[in-house]
């Protein structure tokens, strides 16, 4: 991920992060990757390792990218358990984010640099998180109590150089799930901390964000963007309607997934590469 990063940083775009929990938006992100001829991380998070396990995103990553034209990263999405972080390491993730927000300054710094330590020695990326975002309608990646708390840029150059993290993630406005009311979002605080930061910095919270707030994050400097609710939103919403006409057989409903997700991830990855 941070050669991805490091270019999209250079050329001014940003990769599309896409959540993945089954073979169906497995296909379809890598499908659109291929479609594209751009990068994609494939986002897997711990809270769907009841879906399947690190090491079957593992093999059906690398079985399914075996007969496509297509960069990828495996990444591990909001891990709070550095347990299943050196998990995710071991079946070979190629990335991995240590969510370490809620804790502490100091505990989160001591815990994503020990995380560093060990997937550098591995060649594995780490992505760390300072700041917070709110909880959104649907959202399957934070707390319902969470609130959102602004990366502050005068703590985040300082946590960035002693962490040792490849990619920060910065809380300005977005919320995990769907805005429940007017997206607000702080380019003011995005500004500040492209002053701090060389380090890539990372958007959660892309489903529902205006495209020109988008545009405008990228251009202040965001190279990474994560996107899961509205994927997962379209597929569901556009499965129902097909099912309302008939009942196929299952093996069909599974290729109707691979293709919703396949063009919904196709218009964030054009969008954010523009």
């Amino acid at each position: 991920m941070t050669a991805m990063l490091a270019r999209a940083q250079r050329d001014r775009y940003a990769v599309g992060n896409f959540n993945v929990y089954s073979y169906e938006t497995i296909r379809g992100v890598l499908q659109a990757g291929a479609a594209t001829g751009r990068p994609v991380i494939v986002a897997f998070g711990e809270r769907y390792l009841e879906n399947m396990s690190f090491g079957t995103v593992v093999a059906i990553c690398q079985t399914v990218a075996a007969n496509l034209d297509v960069e990828y990263a495996i990444h591990l999405d909001h891990c709070k358990s550095l347990d299943n972080v050196y998990r995710a390491i071991k079946a070979g993730f190629t990335s991995v984010m240590y969510d370490g927000s809620a804790l502490p300054l100091e505990e989160n710094l001591a815990n994503t640099a020990a995380v560093v330590t060990v997937a550098h020695a591995l060649g594995v990326s780490v992505e760390a998180e300072l700041g917070s975002l709110a909880s959104g309608a649907n959202s399957q990646e934070s707390e319902d109590n969470e609130q959102q708390v602004y990366t502050d840029p005068a703590q985040a150059s300082g946590f960035v150089a002693r962490s040792g993290c490849d990619a920060l993630a910065v809380s300005i406005g977005t919320v995990h799930g769907s805005y429940q009311g007017e997206p607000n979002i702080r380019l003011d605080i995005l500004a500040g901390l492209r002053e701090k930061l060389d380090t890539p910095m990372v958007l959660h919270g892309g489903s529902g964000t205006p495209d020109d707030v988008i545009a405008a994050c990228i251009a202040g400097g965001i190279t990474k963007i994560n996107v899961n609710t509205e994927i997962s939103l379209d597929a569901a919403t556009r499965l129902k309607e097909s099912l309302a006409e008939s009942t196929p057989h299952l093996s069909v409903i599974s290729g109707r997934i691979v293709d919703y997700v396949t063009a919904s991830v196709t218009g964030y990855i054009q969008q954010f590469s523009r």
